[in-house]
């Protein structure tokens, strides 16, 4: 007997099961009429189909009496077929409620989930009729989530070091991980992952986006996937290939583990496009529901607006988007405990009239929000589309990945010139970009490498990409990446002495990094030696090239401890976890500026030092903190991009003390001969970084 529906509420959109039953609700502006669809438990056959009742405000709702928590189902959704006029309706195509806290399977591609016939002349204008119920993921009603025992860190930006990583890729291949739990998020949930990165260091993760991924066409038909995970199918629901039980608790628990160990968990989130495509993409979930009002449409209604490069773009200026975009965030917070968002090409989410606004109403309606507020937000600043370049212009609240940080210490270390000026404000926050409207030094999110591009490893292996794993002809990913082999061939050698110089280059790269103002990002696996054979786009690598080899090596084990000591000595001294800018000036009731750019000869350098391209040794002194205990405040640091050693005289910091070399990274580990006097002469070697801090001589 068909169950019968009720009128059921508005509110709150989605599948909400209550004491009474399970109410649906769906919006749609334009849809004639929406049927609900009903599963048997294997979601192979569809055992029930009737219409929501009710509509308010242009959402259609309906009530189901006495169903239950893991009920299957779709809708399949009435309008016009008139793509010529924005509208893509097919109730031949089941469809994904945007809402959905969970899916029963992975997608997979087949041509019959396009609303058009695949092959016709007509292309998107021809309709087809088929069925594809079969071969779509199911939505599962969940449960009411219960409040559960868990306290986040809650880390200051200033005091935060983030990594990134692949929930898939991360444990694949880690020892500690069971084979049925490699490859998700029970497995990365495994303590000893989050041992390891306390040990490290770190205090937060940012994961790849963990929602529902669509993989194209041309990626299944060359036996690939889409493995990074960038083309969303649903906000609220996990990608089911990460679930080992199926059941979405497996989050919650690796949530728990990582918030057990004081590390937070940041979720990188692609609400700027979908994995439904342009026009000739398939019919999954909005396309369907209401093409016209989820995606930004060209003059003609039938092409979309594509700022993303990725065929096409939300239309976050519609209320309704941006609502389910902002319900989506508060679930992930309220109900799963996330810390953060990490936002893909941000810049689309902040387009008014198809044009930035660093006052655009999403970004308002963040920073309003008392709950999403609290949270960290991390901007990727820019898009594809016209001014679509934007470090710099996100309100206060936000921190913004900062490529500029990425390519000058890429190039200063590679042994370009002209670069001092540049280098030194992103040493100091890359005052020059955020210092405005009250932001600070935490608003630059700081990286060298990340998950698009080479690996720290591959960058001093590789002058060149090598993707033709990817089937295409070796055009994609970038051309430039300020990468060397440094005198030897592409990839890996035997030689020892350019093997001695590629790990001394990674040790400068690392350093520079984390002994720079601003929150830092570490690529996961780079702390040991993870290599991509110099695929430096590895989007749809399910495999090897992009899982991490936790097998670690002598040379690797070396530069762990490394990593190890350098962010200790972060976390342990306030000169590089400075609140504020340094702006060159003097600190009240000392003689001493709270930054000073040093030649090799000691004095403070002048303007005339800055503009000689041919130099590439200098020092910074750091006396921003003077006055916490032990004068701790004060750090001085040597950079030589240049091949010859430099004679570098140390400067006085204040009387009596000493300077103690506590990194050195011409050494492997801890410089020999470390305690210096006060303007005695430190031999500075080619290629090598030093850091100094003062030290009582009493």
């Amino acid at each position: 007997m068909t169950p019968k529906l009720k009128a059921g509420r508005p509110q709150p959109l989605g599948a909400t099961f209550d004491e009474e039953g399970v109410n649906f609700a769906l919006f749609s502006a334009n849809a004639e009429k929406v049927e609900l669809c009903l599963f048997d438990k294997d979601g192979s056959h569809e055992i029930a189909r009737m219409d929501l009742p009710g509509r308010t405000d242009d959402v259609l709702h309906g009530h189901l009496p006495d169903a239950q928590p893991g009920l299957l189902y779709g809708y399949r959704v009435y309008g016009p077929y008139d793509p010529q006029n924005g509208h893509r309706f097919n109730p031949n195509k089941l469809l994904i409620d945007p809402y959905a806290r969970a899916l029963d399977r992975p997608f997979e591609w087949n041509d019959l989930h396009c609303g058009y016939i695949v092959g016709d002349p007509r292309e998107d204008l021809s309709f087809d009729t088929r069925d594809n119920a079969a071969l779509m993921p199911k939505c599962r009603v969940v449960g009411a989530i219960r409040k559960w025992d868990d306290a986040s860190p809650c880390t200051p930006l200033a005091r935060s070091v983030i990594y990134e990583l692949h929930v898939r890729g991360y444990t694949m291949r880690h020892p500690a991980i069971g084979q049925q739990l490699r490859g998700t998020l029970a497995g990365l949930g495994n303590r000893e992952i989050s041992r390891h990165l306390r040990d490290l260091g770190i205090t937060a993760v940012e994961l790849l986006p963990v929602h529902p991924i669509g993989t194209p066409r041309r990626l299944r038909e060359i036996g690939l996937r889409d493995y990074w995970g960038y083309n969303s199918i649903n906000f609220f629901a996990l990608e089911p290939s990460y679930l080992s039980s199926g059941d979405i608790i497996e989050f919650k628990q690796m949530v728990r583990s990582f918030h057990d160990a004081g590390i937070e968990v940041i979720l990188d989130v692609v609400f700027n496009h979908t994995g439904e495509g342009d026009e000739l993409g398939p019919t999954l979930s909005f396309r369907g529901i209401d093409n016209a009002s989820y995606y930004c449409l060209q003059e003609d209604k039938r092409h979309y607006l594509d700022f993303t490069g990725c065929h096409n773009t939300l239309n976050v200026s519609h209320p309704r988007v941006a609502q389910m975009i902002l319900d989506s965030m508060r679930y992930w917070v309220e109900e799963m405990h996330v810390d953060g968002f990490r936002f893909d090409l941000a810049v689309s989410l902040a387009r008014q009239q198809h044009h930035f606004s660093s006052d655009a109403s999403f970004l308002r309606q963040i920073t309003q929000d008392p709950v999403l507020a609290k949270v960290k937000l991390i901007a990727e600043p820019w898009d594809l589309g016209v001014d679509g370049y934007q470090l710099g212009s996100f309100p206060p609240s936000w921190s913004e990945w900062n490529d500029r940080f990425r390519d000058t210490v890429r190039r200063f270390w590679r042994g370009e010139g002209g670069l001092l000026g540049d280098l030194a404000y992103r040493l100091t926050g890359s005052s020059d970009v955020f210092d405005r409207s009250g932001r600070r030094p935490t608003a630059s999110l700081n990286y060298v490498t990340a998950h698009d591009g080479f690996t720290l490893e591959d960058l001093v292996r590789y002058a060149t990409k090598h993707n033709q794993a990817n089937g295409e002809g070796n055009a994609d990913g970038a051309n430039e990446n300020f990468s060397s082999t440094y005198g030897g061939p592409e990839g890996a050698t035997d030689d020892p002495a350019i093997k001695a110089l590629r790990a001394r280059q990674k040790r400068n790269i690392m350093a520079t990094l984390l002994l720079s103002l601003g929150a830092p990002m570490i690529l996961g696996g780079d702390e040991i030696d993870r290599t991509q054979k110099g695929n430096n786009n590895a989007y749809c690598q399910d495999n090897k090239i992009s899982w991490i080899d936790w097998n670690v090596t002598d040379e690797a084990r070396a530069f762990l401890t490394f990593v190890k000591r350098l962010l200790r000595f972060r976390a342990d001294h306030p000169a590089f976890r400075q609140s504020e800018f340094f702006h060159g000036d003097h600190i009240d009731g000392t003689n001493f500026k709270d930054v000073v750019w040093l030649s090799p000869d000691g004095r403070e350098m002048t303007n005339a030092d800055w503009i000689v391209t041919e130099t590439r040794c200098f020092g910074v002194l750091y006396a921003a903190a003077l006055g916490v205990p032990n004068d701790a405040g004060f750090a001085l640091l040597l950079l030589n991009a240049a091949d010859t050693q430099v004679r570098f005289v140390l400067p006085t910091a204040e009387p009596d003390n000493s300077w103690c070399c506590v990194i050195d990274t011409f050494h492997e580990q801890v410089p020999p001969a470390a305690v210096l006097p006060q303007s005695s002469a430190f031999l500075l070697e080619g290629r090598s970084l030093a850091l100094f801090v003062n030290e009582r001589t009493a």
